[in-house]
């Protein structure tokens, strides 16, 4: 008989702030972590003038210095939102646990810094560490050191995606009995010149200027997605384990649907199929229908191909009862993450679970003939949902949904 599985923690270093307290309000508020980001050096020239960065994030408030330096900014990240997570499920680390954190792209920034140190002062001078700080499975290795466990240890690198399959895979690993507890999740740090320029180059950025208005989901004025930054961990547990230590269940993850379009290295498929496939497996493993399906916090990035994309894959599954089902991008506030996007989002599912509030599109105000749907446009709208599902897509057409429900 699989475990059940179930939520007990949550670390979330987010442009909202640091915690679950500062995310959760910044939701419920309706507040951006959206703003003009030209007034960073190491950004100056760019066509791209708004971001999403994590301002109050401080890595010595979680680690000493030396250690800080021998990590990257994804990896920084990763490790304090897993302290987090532990420390809001009151988990002991024990010998039956696992790591698994997913990352999209890893510590560019060093590799940048380094190539730089490279040409001006020659191969003598490479940091002894930029290896083990921009391989990608760095995040994961870094919280397995700062935790203890010794269990499977896991980077994912999927894309967008990575985030979400992160928490998929731990779920499965738990359900199944391999570990009593994970903590999973995925974290991100690009705002970069080089990774801006790239992203803006292919057409993937916003070219607003206006924070107010720049990452639009569903709406007819987007152009592109906002880079932001940060990481999200949750802890899981067996419904057995977090029992017998007397651990308050905040949501019970019950299904995983993954997919991959087989189509484009950057475009998903028009009509949304690979999407459409990983939502419905994520029913399904789940037990449940598309009836029971209360409300989709949505990939929803801003961008003309994805969103229109993603609303078509949803009438697509869910039929005319799409439309009476609330469909949110936490994005309008956040930005996109990237590798950390689906683990965050996975909190923001867990606090339409748990606050009476779902999450809105804040930003939303002008309907788009493609993306007909309930947006939750504006400010967050009371309700209780039961069942949420939580949307992932990746370059590479990698997509991940998750299954979550009122404990």
């Amino acid at each position: 008989m699989p475990e059940r599985v179930i939520v007990t923690g949550l670390g979330l270093i987010t442009p909202l702030g640091l915690g679950v307290d500062a995310f959760f309000r910044g939701l419920r508020e309706g507040t951006s972590g959206v703003r003009r980001i030209d007034d960073r050096e190491e950004l100056a020239g760019l066509s791209v003038l708004v971001g999403a960065p994590c301002d109050d994030f401080d890595p010595k408030a979680f680690m000493d210095g030396k250690r800080a330096r021998r990590m990257g900014r994804a990896s920084q990240m990763a490790v304090a939102a897993a302290r987090m997570a532990a420390e809001h499920a009151g988990l002991e680390p024990t010998a039956r646990g696992g790591v698994f954190v997913g990352t999209g792209i890893g510590a560019m920034e060093a590799m940048v810094d380094n190539h730089r140190v490279l040409l001006e002062r020659g191969a003598d001078r490479v940091s002894p560490f930029l290896a083990p700080i921009m391989m990608p499975n760095a995040p994961a290795a870094e919280v397995s050191i700062e935790l203890g466990v010794r269990g499977p240890s896991m980077g994912l690198v999927t894309a967008c995606a990575a985030g979400a399959h992160a928490v998929g895979l731990a779920w499965e690993y738990v359900r199944s009995g391999k570990v009593d507890w994970a903590v999973a999740g995925g974290a991100e740090a690009v705002m970069l010149r080089l990774v801006c320029a790239a992203f803006d180059r292919m057409g993937a950025l916003s070219r607003s200027t206006d924070p107010a208005s720049a990452s639009c989901p569903f709406d007819a004025r987007r152009d592109g997605f906002v880079l932001g930054e940060g990481a999200g961990i949750v802890v899981l547990e067996s419904h057995s384990h977090a029992r017998g230590r007397g651990a308050e269940a905040l949501a019970e993850v019950v299904g995983f649907g993954a997919s991959c379009d087989a189509y484009h290295i950057t475009a998903p498929l028009e009509r949304g199929e690979g999407a459409r496939a990983a939502m419905a497996e994520a029913l399904h493993t789940a037990g449940l229908s598309t009836d029971d399906v209360d409300y989709i916090n949505a990939h929803g990035t801003s961008t003309p191909l994805n969103d229109r994309a993603e609303t078509r894959a949803i009438k697509d599954l869910f039929g005319p009862r799409a439309y009476e089902i609330p469909v949110s991008s936490t994005k309008s506030q956040l930005g996109h993450l990237l590798g950390a996007a689906g683990a965050v989002e996975m909190g923001a599912s867990v606090f339409a679970l748990c606050s009476g509030f779902l999450p809105a599109t804040t930003t939303w105000r002008e309907a788009d003939a493609d993306c007909d749907l309930d947006y939750v446009p504006g400010m967050p709208r009371p309700a209780q949902p039961k069942v949420v599902l939580s949307n992932s897509f990746g370059f590479g057409g990698q997509n991940a949904c998750l299954a979550v429900r009122a404990p």
